[in-house]
């Protein structure tokens, strides 16, 4: 009996199923294309990052072509929709390094970014794994083929009195009311010329400290938590974590200026990523007396409120609650996206040195003067200095903190965070807790090269 044209077309379909197995061919359909569901720019003078989130995994291919220098990148398998023809527009006129996007498709299957530059460029394209709230993501990092070296900063210093006197550092961090992150950044306006400033100064100490005459320019590098990709904790009403470190920073770095014998590095000083070995690499290259490293807590129950000073342990956390945070904000990294292509043997042995006792009991020392002072301005999470590993407080040779200025997880607390004065007293709190333990531990001479 003859087979039906049913049973006909199912054995067919079967021999070329396995004759397509033995080609190593797909024997139906090509895969559906992926989708860009976000693009972000976030540029700065150290460098620029364009980062694509998709649902899946993003295959790409990249090139410099020269004349005119331009990177190329053909993203493969990925749908040309409205998100990719919007890229263009993210770019701004003050980006650093990107004069214009292009971008189309180039091919079946195949969409084309060309970034055309202002200057030559080092790029970094790698791929991260999805983590928090962020699918795949494809990340271009565009750096300068002279790295910005940190120590230009300090030598761009403003006078004292231009300090004093309020004159713009920069511009201030929108605190952002959005749930989503930040799409653009603008690096900060140049700085004014200086002038030569005095060596030695006696500094307005508290009544119960003794005045200490230094004799050399003392530096403190400030550290604004997270930044770019990594948006910190993100309060009830929308605030940014990332745009409140920023802001207070920004406000101690010029009260620090503009005293006559002190002078601020900024780990950051705009809306950008910097991974945490780097925050640290750079207040070791400027040589600082002291690191800063300024947030603004978060906690799962709304009701947690209060300022805290941690330093780092290398014998466990104080507390559930300091481990807790310190894993966090180590986590940093995977937020914000480190290329781990890049490999710096010597800073990681560094950072693994714990053998830091000297450095650890200054940090201490330091600790409690600035809790005493924030003490006064908000209630205090804990009466004590807490302990933990923080990734960030690694410096062997730098006495390092870090303060939670306020949990945003708090509503009343987010509200203060967000406040000009608020952030002006903090400010104020923290400068004079940084000049208390000088008056105390005045800055011996320094001895060893900038960018050991």
């Amino acid at each position: 009996m003859s087979e039906s044209n049913h049973d006909l077309n199912r054995r067919a379909l079967l021999r070329f199923g396995a004759a397509a197995l033995l080609l190593n061919v797909t024997p139906v359909f090509a895969a559906a294309e992926s989708r860009v569901l976000a693009v972000r720019v976030w540029p700065a003078q150290d460098y620029t990052r364009i980062t694509l989130e998709a649902r899946d995994l993003l295959r790409f291919s990249h090139q410099i072509v020269k004349n005119p220098e331009r990177l190329v990148v053909d993203l493969e398998g990925v749908e040309f929709n409205s998100i990719l023809q919007g890229l263009p527009e993210r770019i701004t006129d003050a980006d650093p390094y990107i004069k214009l996007i292009r971008a189309g498709r180039n091919r079946p299957g195949v969409v084309r970014l060309v970034v055309e530059l202002k200057k030559e460029i080092q790029p970094q394209v790698f791929t991260l794994p999805p983590v928090g709230e962020y699918g795949h993501r494809l990340v271009l990092d565009l750096y300068p083929t002279e790295p910005i070296d940190p120590l230009m900063a300090l030598i761009e210093k403003r006078s004292p009195e231009a300090a004093a006197a309020g004159e713009p550092d920069g511009p201030t961090p929108q605190i952002a009311s959005s749930n989503l992150p930040s799409t653009a950044a603008l690096p900060e306006a140049p700085r004014e010329p200086t002038r030569p400033v005095p060596d030695i100064v006696t500094r307005e100490p508290k009544s119960s400290d003794k005045p200490v005459p230094v004799t050399r320019m003392i530096t403190i590098a400030l550290d604004p938590g997270h930044g770019g990709e990594d948006p910190g904790a993100v309060g009830r009403r929308g605030t940014y974590e990332k745009n409140v470190t920023l802001a207070i920073a920004r406000r101690l770095k010029a009260k620090i200026d503009a005293e006559p014998n002190m002078r601020a590095m900024m780990t950051r000083d705009a809306d950008f990523f910097v991974p945490l070995n780097q925050r640290v690499a750079k207040a070791r290259r400027v040589q600082a007396d002291l690191f800063v490293s300024i947030h603004a807590d978060a906690f799962i129950k709304p009701d947690a409120h209060g300022s805290s000073v941690f330093v780092l342990s290398d014998r466990g956390a104080s507390s559930t609650a300091a481990r807790w945070l310190a894993q966090k904000e180590n986590a940093a990294d995977l937020i914000g996206g480190v290329n781990l292509g890049v490999k710096d043997g010597h800073l990681a042995r560094t950072l693994m040195d714990l053998s830091q006792t000297a450095t650890n009991n200054d940090s201490m020392k330091l600790g409690k003067v600035v809790l005493d002072e924030i003490g006064g301005i908000n209630r205090l999470h804990k009466a004590h200095v807490e302990e933990a590993g923080f990734a960030v407080l690694k410096a062997p040779d730098i006495p390092s903190i870090l303060v939670e200025t306020a949990f945003i997880s708090n509503p009343d607390e987010e509200k203060r965070l967000a406040d000009d004065a608020y952030q002006d007293k903090m400010a104020d709190a923290l400068l004079r807790g940084i000049k208390r333990y000088f008056a105390k531990n005045p800055p011996l001479a320094k001895s060893r090269l900038a960018g050991l």
